[in-house]
């Protein structure tokens, strides 16, 4: 049995966050929840709303990935990964998330890992192509067919 993932991010980064997963993985709709955290939301309220969010998920385990440590949706996944059958990873990105279904027939501790490097191997600088380049590219094709 796969483990599932729960997104719990200021709104709304979580839902876009599971819809751009989506895009790559559509089969994973039920692996995948998200729980947007919207500004001025009693803390208790949204621990309340986690928690029925991470009842509702399948699997052997729960991948909780939220945004930002210390912000409020972090500081509700603390409360609610107490257990064995979760881990948490903060600074959610899409390469974290992608990586994370790719991986989420593994056991959690190394869905995390992956999940984790792939966060952090998918931030880096990329330098601009200049127009000239990307014309005499579009120009070369040309020349082959």
């Amino acid at each position: 049995m796969s483990n599932a993932i729960l997104i719990i991010a200021h709104a709304p980064l979580a839902q876009a966050l599971r819809l751009c997963a989506l895009h790559v993985f559509p089969d994973a709709a039920a692996d995948i929840g998200a729980l947007d955290v919207c500004p001025g939301a009693p803390p208790e309220e949204t621990l309340a709303l986690a928690r029925a969010a991470l009842a509702g998920l399948p699997g052997a385990g729960v991948l909780v990935l939220t945004d930002i440590v210390g912000a409020t949706p972090c500081n509700v996944a603390q409360r609610l990964t107490a257990d064995a059958r979760t881990r948490l990873i903060a600074g959610a990105n899409l390469p974290m998330l992608l990586r994370a279904l790719t991986y989420r027939n593994q056991p959690l501790a190394e869905q995390a890992a992956r999940a984790l490097a792939g966060g952090a191997q998918g931030v880096m600088p990329v330098e601009a192509v200049p127009p000239a380049a990307i014309a005499a590219a579009e120009q070369a094709k040309g020349d082959y067919r």
